[in-house]
């Protein structure tokens, strides 16, 4: 299985969508020799999808399709090289996902055909067991349905723990701790910006690798326990299959 889960797509300091994790993902699509990537860009919202894709091309200099492009959405799934999605609402996604019949067809490829999974904000919160650590708005009817479990644990992507003046309101630190009171049995390891976790290798023995850009860490939130930081993927082997770690 592969898998990049990154936190964002775009940062200021890095031109480009995907450019500041640009080297890891041509590197991931080079050595799977990935000639076109199948883009499912249903997060996006008040963009033109043909557009994003567009973006995503000219950042990779790789060639990339858009999922809507096609006429049997199953069938781009089943022929796709790799599949990338691309950040947005990860409640319109997940709902388009299901309504599309996209979740068996994408979990069948990405673990059985090893094809090369990239996500980004919401795109990285789907590859996750549900989105109940998004910190979108649910702006349409949807379920709390499941997402697509690829890797184990809950993500909470674009983590930020600064204090804002003037806000009133629960703190990022409070939401998930919340989380996991409700949820005592599961974790949430939390993303900031620029930063990334990637999953590579066989069924089972896959290694897990976290990496972030600015050289900052991520947290790992749990029920009844302290919330740390960590710089390596070393806490996550004690939390999911992936024993192995880099």
């Amino acid at each position: 299985m592969e898998l990049l889960l990154l936190s964002n797509g775009k940062t200021t300091e890095h031109p480009g969508l995907l450019g500041w994790a640009r080297d890891r993902v041509q590197t991931l699509l080079a050595r799977k020799q990935v000639k076109r990537i199948l883009l499912i860009p249903y997060a996006v919202i008040r963009s033109d999808w043909d557009a994003r894709a567009q973006d995503l091309a000219e950042s990779l200099g790789v060639e990339t399709i858009s999922i809507h492009q096609f006429d049997d959405p199953v069938a781009a799934i089943n022929q796709a090289d790799a599949i990338f999605i691309s950040g947005g609402n990860t409640w319109r996604l997940n709902q388009l996902l299901h309504e599309y019949g996209l979740v068996v067809p994408i979990q069948r490829a990405v673990r059985e055909r090893g094809v090369p999974y990239v996500g980004w904000s919401a795109g990285c919160n789907v590859a996750t067991p549900s989105i109940r650590t998004t910190n979108d708005m649910p702006v349409c009817s949807a379920a709390v349905l499941p997402a697509l479990g690829l890797f184990p644990l809950q993500i909470n992507p674009h983590y930020l723990d600064a204090s804002i003046s003037g806000h009133m309101g629960e703190t990022r630190d409070e939401r998930l701790a919340e989380f996991c009171a409700i949820n005592p049995s599961e974790s949430v390891v939390a993303l900031r910006e620029a930063s990334l976790l990637q999953i590579s290798g066989e069924s089972n023995g896959e290694t897990v690798e976290y990496w972030s850009v600015r050289g900052e860490g991520f947290k790992i939130f749990k029920h009844g326990e302290t919330t740390q930081e960590y710089e390596d993927a070393a806490p996550l082997a004690a939390l999911t299959p992936f024993i192995p770690k880099i």
